[in-house]
């Protein structure tokens, strides 16, 4: 039992899986015939919503872009069922200059199933309709997501669907997107009746005469010599049937080549723009190299100009430090040369001082008393010198009197000159000699 369900499971695999290869093998191969008869049609009239060749096409490639499409699953678990307009929408979004916008925002389409059915004509129109496919295809995460395995696009069909479609490029089509054949609550049948003919060859049918030959009499009127006439006419049709497909060929081949030759010069013409642009980006490169480079060696010699004047300012500016030193230098004399000027200048002061004060104390004072010469003597600068002579504060106190004698004393020790000359020697012995010199006169007029 168990080998019987194992056989009666691959039986039907292999039932299931030729019943899809047949189906899509058909819908490829009634695509293909539809294809041909759109353009035998095209060469004698316009192909518009009427002709039943376009109609008939409209509903093979609806029936091939549906084909095993999934449905969509709802928020309760079921099912519903989905259109093709959907992939077609999501796939090819991408699209440049694409009319799925257009589409989506008519007014008078309102169903998925007529959005798609307008998608196709205004595809025809563009003469775009190979190219939407191609980049539907193209996508194959989104196909895969829209379709069950077993689908024509998913299959290696795909490819010769897109190829097939590329002929219907040289056709010029013209719809009215407001007809009934949008119409979505209808579905799409397929009419196989055009493609069912079948026109029997002059060897079938001279193989059809000898069996009616030999079935019959002899003196039937099917073996007379005036009966062997219709085989050579149909012969003739058969010939004329050939001519007639042969030259249909031919004009299919001519309005390919035709489609080819234009699409040839577009290319050529988007090429040598392409090419021209290219020129021009190249160019403007080349210009902002050298304006680069340019502006580089100006920025370059800008800086070296800029260290120049920096090192002729240092020169200078160290110059001038040593020009200002040597002009200090030599301008203000030495120490030694200041204090000498000095003590010269004050003792020249102090002698003509005394002499006019010895003018005039020899003319009011008269004879010197004895006090008086002991306060003289006390303030003899060589007696505090030595110190030997030390007397009573209070003896000094009546003593001192202010004479004009110590103002010069004074007014050396507080002069601007002397006190320059004092400070400018910082050693005990250079300040011990002025005083001595100053001093050295003596107080007493004799």
């Amino acid at each position: 039992m168990a080998s019987l369900s194992l056989g009666l499971n691959l039986s039907r695999k292999k039932n299931i899986s030729r019943n899809a290869a047949v189906e899509r093998k058909n819908l490829i191969t009634v695509c293909r015939f539809s294809v041909k008869t759109l353009i035998d049609r095209s060469c004698f009239e316009t192909i518009d919503d009427s002709a039943p060749e376009f109609v008939n096409f409209a509903s093979i490639l609806e029936h091939i872009l549906s084909h095993r499409l999934k449905g969509q699953i709802t928020w309760f678990g079921y099912e519903s069922p989905r259109s093709f307009w959907d992939y077609i929408r999501v796939a090819c979004s991408k699209m440049p200059h694409s009319c799925i916008c257009s589409i989506e925002n008519m007014e008078n389409v309102s169903s998925s199933r007529a959005k798609g059915r307008a998608w196709i004509r205004v595809a025809l129109m563009e003469k775009r309709l190979s190219e939407y496919i191609t980049a539907a295809l193209r996508d194959f995460k989104t196909t895969r997501r829209f379709y069950d395995d077993g689908a024509i696009v998913l299959g290696e069909e795909a490819n010769m669907l897109a190829g097939m479609l590329l002929g219907l490029n040289a056709i010029d089509f013209s719809f009215c997107l407001k007809g009934e054949g949008l119409d979505g609550t209808f579905p799409a049948v397929i009419d196989y009746t055009p493609y069912l003919k079948f026109t029997q060859s002059s060897d079938s049918i001279s193989s059809d005469e000898e069996e009616l030959r030999t079935l019959g009499s002899s003196g039937s009127e099917s073996s007379s010599p005036e009966n062997i006439g219709p085989p050579f006419i149909m012969d003739e049709n058969s010939w004329y049937n050939k001519c007639k497909r042969v030259e249909q060929k031919y004009r299919l081949a001519l309005e390919q080549k035709g489609y080819l030759e234009e699409l040839v010069r577009l290319r050529e013409a988007q090429l040598l723009d392409s090419v021209s642009q290219n020129k021009l980006v190249l160019k403007r490169i080349e210009d902002t190299e050298l304006n680069h480079k340019l502006e580089k060696e100006q920025l370059e010699y800008i800086i070296v100009e800029l260290q120049d004047q920096l090192t002729v300012l240092k020169n200078n500016d160290l110059r001038s430090r040593q020009e200002l030193t040597t002009h200090l230098t030599h301008q203000w004399p030495s120490p030694g040369a200041l204090d000498v000027k000095a003590v010269a200048l004050e003792t020249l002061l102090y002698q003509t001082h005394n002499e006019r004060w010895d003018e005039k104390s020899f003319q009011s004072l008269g004879p010197l008393s004895a006090d008086a010469s002991f306060s003289q003597i006390s303030f003899d600068p060589g007696q505090s010198q030595d110190g030997n002579g030390k007397h009573d504060d209070s003896h000094l106190s009546l003593g001192k009197e202010d004479t004009p004698s110590l103002l010069g004393l004074c007014g050396s020790l507080t002069s601007v000159a002397s006190y320059k000359s004092l400070t400018s020697l910082k050693s005990s012995e250079y300040l011990a000699s002025p005083t001595t010199e100053m001093t050295s006169p003596g107080l007493t007029p004799s």
